[in-house]
């Protein structure tokens, strides 16, 4: 299945040209190239040899997700297959996990687990491999909230105006997330889902009502609100639906009339993610959700921290940068500053020169910030990876 989709045929199906998503230079071409090979040179030394996997835990859960990352990266550098011993021991640990209900996952996180061990069982070419991928699917769409039935505890049944419909969360809060449900649709991206499926036309609905944009968005929060970026949910728990949730704290904005309103404030990570998905549902580029969002992107271009939330969650707003702007297929964003002027970013230079700036003299990199997991060097590290590969492809 590796390279299944040529990239013809992925700007296609996102309605655009098959012209190249950066125009990385020569000099940069080097650099990340460079930066990738120590980048695995460190993430070899770190597989466990008991069990193939990376980060272990000495006791409690597992999380193979976390194997699943380094193999995507791993695997997304042309001179590395699955032949290789460290790839294979790999994906043996994945498949370890492998459960009769289609997941993989241990004991729990389970749409977390599957939809990132999905992405890098999709480069794998082998019919053992191949089996674990409808099943993997069919698992996932049984945690997205549709009006589907379903038999498990941590995804209810829900008609399309709930707040929650189209979602898909961790399985533990009661509720969906812009995290997990991207996460979810890149999966489905990565394993060859025709973004004709429902399940992306189910996540669009959820999507919009977590974008910050009452031209698009008729949900109270937000109601005076022209951000165009993306928050993290409809709600914060179960008992909470419809109240919005962010990880970005408020943002006073100035309505027409001079008005102000304090409203939630959408932020980097999440604004990558849903306009990368809005681009794997097939929204066109005229599409206003798709326009807005974009806008979004322009006026808070950065790659010194996650815009909204700082050093929280760096790497993984890295990574959702680097697969949006490939997704979107043109090698430079036109930038608008506080001052209304426009300049011209190169994305692929310079998330390279960033990075640069950020490897350790073993290869790794490291957050000092260790919000969502992100004190692991392995996490990080492979997520670095993920991005460069995106910049230099």
């Amino acid at each position: 299945m590796r390279n299944w989709l040529p990239g013809v045929l992925a700007f296609a199906l996102l309605g655009m040209s098959a012209a190249p998503a950066s125009a990385i230079d020569e000099a940069h071409l080097r650099q990340g190239q460079q930066l990738i090979d120590r980048a695995v040179e460190f993430l070899r030394s770190q597989q466990d040899t008991a069990t193939g996997g990376w980060s272990i835990q000495a006791q409690g859960s597992q999380f193979p997700a976390i194997t699943g990352l380094v193999l995507d990266g791993m695997l997304m550098e042309p001179a590395i297959d699955e032949q290789d011993p460290a790839v294979a021991r790999g994906v043996a640990y994945l498949l370890s996990f492998h459960k009769p209900d289609g997941g993989i996952y241990d004991d729990n996180l389970a749409s977390y687990n599957t939809s990132i061990c999905l992405s890098a069982l999709s480069r794998i070419n082998d019919p053992k491999v191949a089996a674990v991928v409808a099943p993997a699917q069919k698992f996932l769409r049984s945690l997205q909230w549709t009006g589907e039935a379903t038999d498990r505890t941590d995804t209810q049944a829900v008609t399309q105006d709930d707040p929650f419909f189209g979602g898909v969360g961790y399985g533990s809060h009661g509720r969906p997330d812009n995290s997990n449900l991207g996460m979810m649709l890149q999966a489905m991206h990565d394993s060859g889902l025709s973004s004709d499926d429902d399940a992306y036309k189910q996540a669009v609905v959820f999507l919009q009502r977590t974008q910050m944009d009452d031209r698009v968005n008729d949900m109270p929060y937000a109601q005076g609100s022209r951000q165009g970026g993306f928050i993290y949910s409809t709600g914060p728990d179960a008992n909470r639906k419809g109240e919005g949730e962010t990880k970005a704290g408020s943002i006073e904005e100035v309505w027409p009339d001079g008005g102000k309103v304090s409203r939630l404030r959408a932020y980097g990570s999440m604004t990558y993610t849903g306009f990368k998905s809005y681009l794997y549902a097939n929204l066109s580029r005229s599409d206003q959700r798709v326009e807005l969002a974009y806008d979004w992107i322009r006026h808070n271009y950065t790659l010194e921290e996650n815009p909204g939330v700082g050093m929280q969650g760096f790497y993984y707003y890295l990574v959702t940068f680097s697969r949006a702007l490939e997704a979107w297929g043109l090698p430079e964003v036109q930038t608008i500053d506080a001052a209304g002027v426009s300049h011209s970013h190169d994305w692929a230079n310079d998330l390279i020169d960033r990075l640069g700036e950020l490897q350790q003299p073993d290869g790794s990199f490291q957050n000092l910030h260790d919000r969502w997991m992100e004190g692991d060097p392995v996490l990080v590290t492979a997520y670095a990876l993920i991005a460069l590969e995106h910049a230099i492809r």
